[in-house]
């Protein structure tokens, strides 16, 4: 028997979040935690239980959903759930599974949920890929018709370009057709951070920060406000 996937509700609207309890109760797979009216209600419950995944508004009084989808990063999932589409960007920032535009049919809420497995899946095959590459301290990536090998050491910083990566190394550039969240995964963690959507920087490289952007090979790169306050934080910690 396969283990649930644990979830809690976020909304400070009762009709919402009962439209979306609905929704879960239609599902064997999903368990529900807790249905929370606020972001501090949340917050107790993830403190004190295991939360796979958060079905979150965003805009509520007092604490933001933005907010808490920062504090859990890489440790739980969010599908968000609101009323205003502005948010988008944002959301995906914060590597939101998905985005869900209020009123929320089951159809639609469904597929966010296989969308939920899918990135779980993949994460799985990411972190085994995550553990051997750091054991070799590089990885490769394709370029130009071959496979070029990427010390971790050579790298400076990591540009998006659209379609294509380009990895500023100290003595070359190397362009490749992958997403930047791909190279991401690639990535320790400790000697790498995300400023932007556009950017990761090698710590080691960091010459010099301010609350707007990071300083490596006399290049100022932008810290966007969805990865400030993890940036600074990790910065400050160093």
């Amino acid at each position: 028997m396969k283990e649930k996937i644990h979830c809690i509700v976020v909304d400070d609207e009762p009709v919402a979040r009962d439209i979306i309890v609905t929704h879960i109760e239609k599902i064997p797979s999903l368990h529900l935690i807790k249905s929370c009216k606020n972001v501090i209600e949340a917050m107790e419950v993830i403190r004190s239980e295991k939360v796979d995944l958060v079905f979150l508004d965003i805009n509520m009084p007092e604490i933001s959903g933005l907010s808490l989808a920062k504090t859990v990063q890489n440790k739980t999932k969010v599908i968000f759930t609101t009323a205003y589409r502005e948010y988008a960007i944002d959301g995906f920032d914060l590597h939101a599974v998905d985005y869900l535009l209020k009123p929320i049919s089951f159809d639609r809420f469904l597929r966010a949920v296989h969308k939920f497995f899918d990135v779980s899946k993949e994460n799985q095959v990411q972190q085994y890929k995550r553990k051997e590459a750091f054991e070799n301290d590089y990885f490769f990536v394709r370029s130009e018709r071959k496979m070029i090998k990427i010390n971790f050491d050579e790298i400076v910083y990591v540009e998006s370009l659209s379609d294509y990566v380009k990895i500023h190394m100290n003595d070359k550039k190397v362009l490749t057709r992958e997403t930047i969240s791909n190279i991401e995964t690639k990535l320790p963690v400790n000697r790498f951070l995300r400023t932007h959507r556009s950017f990761i920087v090698s710590v080691d490289k960091i010459s010099s920060y301010t609350n707007e952007f990071v300083e490596v090979a006399n290049k100022a790169i932008s810290i966007s406000r969805s990865y400030k306050e993890q940036v600074l934080k990790k910065l400050e910690n160093n």
